[in-house]
């Protein structure tokens, strides 16, 4: 990207030059749209300046990557996160196994519960009907 800009910079920015006796000049850019050869130049050295900064910063990221591993290192960590992956997923199928199953006592002792005060309230309600009855 700054390298981009730069050369946008250093093509937009300059007045067209000869550079040989036998090629004219054919164009011209108005003095508004380019800098004067001083400030043309402080910017150029000033590019110049950021692009090795940048080029140094580059090299001292890719300096600071950490050395590769050998391919046999690699393939003996994969296999032993596969490894712990699967027993990972054992014990969770494992909890999941046990959810369901707590989840099957608990709605069973539930249900039986509910069944015992169901129960109790028809034989409480039978219970005053005939109670109800022997009245005068």
């Amino acid at each position: 990207m700054i390298m981009s800009t730069s050369i946008a910079y250093l093509t937009s920015r300059s007045n067209f030059l000869q550079v040989d006796s036998e090629i004219p000049i054919t164009k011209q850019r108005n003095p508004e749209k380019y800098d004067t050869p001083e400030v043309f130049e402080a910017n150029k050295k000033e590019l110049v300046t950021d692009l090795i900064r940048k080029a140094k910063q580059v090299e001292y990221l890719i300096n600071s990557l950490p050395e590769p591993e050998p391919e046999e290192l690699q393939a003996q960590r994969l296999q032993e996160l596969e490894e712990e992956m699967q027993l990972a997923n054992a014990e969770y199928i494992q909890a999941v196994n046990r959810l369901k199953t707590l989840h099957a006592s608990v709605s069973e002792l539930l249900r039986s519960m509910l069944t015992e005060v169901d129960d109790r309230l028809i034989d409480d309600g039978h219970d005053m009907d005939s109670s109800e009855q022997c009245r005068p």
